[in-house]
């Protein structure tokens, strides 16, 4: 077939063009090109020419775009047309669409215009300028995000009055450009930090300092003002210090129920790459307790800032903006915590040099009034977590399951001898106590512990699972935060049942579970213990049935007798009231004599149970702590 001349003029243009835009192709054929290629970074096939006339590579638009992003590199992005290109002789333009997704799923959307032109043979090119990516660019500028932290919420009581909340603080650091002797330094802040009763741990400060920067800012703690201020002369004219003014979320007091709590810092490497987008260098974020718990709803959602960095008449930089996502302010949690039972308890147990820990649980509804754990908080909560033996605390829940099954009554005759042997192991009492034969009353008074032994075939394995589930523990709890109610031992065998009748063998308890079967017996009913109020947890159990009245009504009076004339005489005279309990010893580690000491008791609505490890006898470091929580509480 032979082809006319025009027709054959046709085929060679269309060859020549290729992909390239030609004068025969329409504006839109180019901008097009461009706008699928844009996001993705493939606009290889698309000619460009500057505001000027001059042809530039489409390698060097690529690189200045990439430029132009700045912190929004690497961030999802769209473009699309947003209507019909307007062409007017040699020159058109076309409405576009760029949408990011910036961090945390905000959108930012604008509208843009690219220009093209056509020139010569060359045929439509698209107008490359700065402009195209946001209107507001010029050539040299970047895109920048900038923070816009949310109010974090604070920590509420009952009443709605706040417990944990915005406070100034100072931070103490060292700068190695200015330290001069590292060695003193480190001894000189100690020594500071010690008169405030704080332990700095400054152990890696050497390392941290051969790592850092000349000029870094070296973190070492954060202190409340009225710390800061009874140190402020020593401190400051150390060579090597340097300090930085913030506002953190503080409780009343560095101590106030902190492993519960939690503390809110500066968020680690290790918490940005947990959270990323959501976190960013530099953000506040909660470590442990409540704080880590319930973060997100606390923190809030931050707000962003899309922004030019321009320079300022005073030679700095201000920020154009372009545009911002309002931060959401969080939202406070609250619980069930009051500040003069926790003082108290936190009082209690500043002057006990062992770990210790106290729970203290109001009786008429369950709530937990407080949480210590000292003499330095630090941020492990074993008040509520610890795995322990309760040692003859124990007694108040086999005590209650005998009474409860008819097994004996108070003033049944129990034999309490030195020792006694079950299959071949043998129970001794503490001191070698022997008592004779007594009334049951005296043996759980005097915590005797063969009498248990050798009551424990009348529990049986089922009463002890029936007692223990009665008063709570080993039940599934729900408190809005880590909580451990205990696993009791099956008492599968006879030695078994012996040794948990009296708190040992398999049993563990924490002191939060003993102080909430407590106050079950305090009440006449077990209900689980209460701490976060709202959000209101989901799991949280219903209480228990009424327990068996006679046997808790003797109970009482077995545990006023153990302070009136038993282990545990020497809160006879504290202020508030009687005081009804009983001590505890507990053997925890085999061929050790060490042994963590134990009190549990109730004085009007408040029930508590208190553990110092490696304490003693329960008489000997519990009692004391429970002493002095009893007469600050009485003030």
């Amino acid at each position: 077939m032979r082809r006319s001349p025009a027709g054959l003029a046709a085929l060679l243009l269309a060859a020549c063009c290729g992909l390239t835009a030609c004068s025969s192709d329409p504006a839109e054929d180019s901008v097009k090109a461009f706008v699928d290629g844009w996001a993705g970074g493939k606009i290889g096939d698309v000619g460009f020419v500057t505001a000027a006339g001059g042809k530039i590579a489409a390698s060097e638009v690529q690189s200045q775009i990439n430029g132009l992003y700045g912190d929004l590199t690497g961030l999802p992005l769209t473009v699309t047309t947003a209507g019909a290109t307007q062409e007017d002789g040699d020159n058109a333009s076309t409405p576009i669409t760029v949408k990011w997704t910036l961090p945390g799923g905000v959108e930012w959307s604008y509208g843009s215009t690219i220009r093209s032109t056509q020139a010569g043979k060359d045929g439509w090119s698209v107008v490359w300028e700065p402009a195209v990516v946001q209107p507001e660019l010029v050539a040299g500028e970047k895109l920048r995000l900038r923070r816009v932290a949310a109010t974090r919420a604070g920590i509420l009581d009952t009443k709605g009055e706040v417990l944990v909340g915005p406070q100034k603080v100072t931070i103490v650091g060292v700068s190695p450009e200015r330290i001069t002797d590292l060695t003193q330094l480190q001894k000189d802040l100690a020594e500071s930090f010690d008169k405030i009763n704080v332990d700095v741990d400054m152990s890696d400060l050497k390392d941290r300092v051969a790592k850092a920067d000349p000029g870094a800012f070296i973190d070492l703690i954060s202190l409340r003002q009225s710390d800061y201020q009874k140190i402020r002369s020593e401190v400051r004219p150390l060579p090597g210090t340097v300090f930085r003014d913030e506002t953190r979320q503080l409780a009343p007091t560095r101590a106030f129920a902190r492993a519960l709590l939690g503390t809110v810092d500066p968020a680690t490497e290790e918490d940005l790459a947990a959270k990323p987008g959501v976190l960013l260098a530099g953000d506040q974020t909660g470590h442990g307790g409540l704080q880590q718990k319930y973060d997100d709803l606390l923190r809030g959602t931050a707000g962003l800032s899309v922004v030019i960095a321009r320079d300022a008449t005073d030679g700095g930089t201000e920020d154009t903006k372009l545009f911002t996502s309002e931060p959401i302010a969080g939202k406070p949690i609250k619980v069930t915590l009051d500040t003069r039972v926790q003082n108290a308890a936190d009082t209690a147990l500043a002057a006990e040099k062992q770990p210790s820990s106290l729970v203290a649980i109001r009786v008429s509804d369950g709530a937990v009034l407080a949480s210590a754990n000292g003499p330095e908080p630090g941020g492990v909560n074993t008040a509520f977590t610890g795995q322990v033996p309760p040692g003859s605390t124990f007694k108040m829940i086999s005590a209650y399951g005998l009474l409860a099954r008819d097994a004996i009554t108070a003033d049944t005759a129990v034999d309490c001898p030195k020792t006694v042997t079950v299959d071949g192991r043998e129970f001794k009492n503490s001191h070698d106590q022997a008592l004779g034969k007594v009334p049951f009353h005296v043996d759980f008074a005097k915590s005797c512990n063969t009498a248990f032994a050798g009551l424990a075939p009348k529990l049986g394995s089922a009463g002890l699972q029936e007692a223990s589930a009665a008063l709570g523990l080993g039940g599934k709890w729900d408190l809005g935060v880590d909580a451990y109610s205990g696993q009791v031992s099956d008492g599968g065998t006879a030695t078994e049942l012996a040794a948990a009748v009296f708190g040992q063998g398999s049993t563990v308890v924490s002191p939060l579970a003993m102080a909430g079967a407590t106050a079950a017996v305090a009440k006449g009913q077990f209900q689980q213990p209460k701490l976060v109020l709202d959000p209101a947890p989901a799991g949280a159990v219903a209480a228990g049935p009424q327990l068996d009245q006679e046997a808790v009504t003797a109970l009482r009076a077995m545990m006023r007798e153990v302070v009136t004339g038993g282990t545990a005489t020497a809160l006879r005279g504290v202020p508030g009231g009687a005081v009804h309990g009983k001590t505890g010893t507990a053997e925890f580690q085999t061929g050790s004599e060490d042994t963590h000491s134990w009190f549990i008791g109730y004085q009007g609505d408040i029930a508590f149970a208190v553990m110092v490890q490696k304490g003693g006898a329960g008489s000997e470091a519990a009692v004391p702590v429970v002493q002095r929580f009893l007469t600050t509480l009485g003030k």
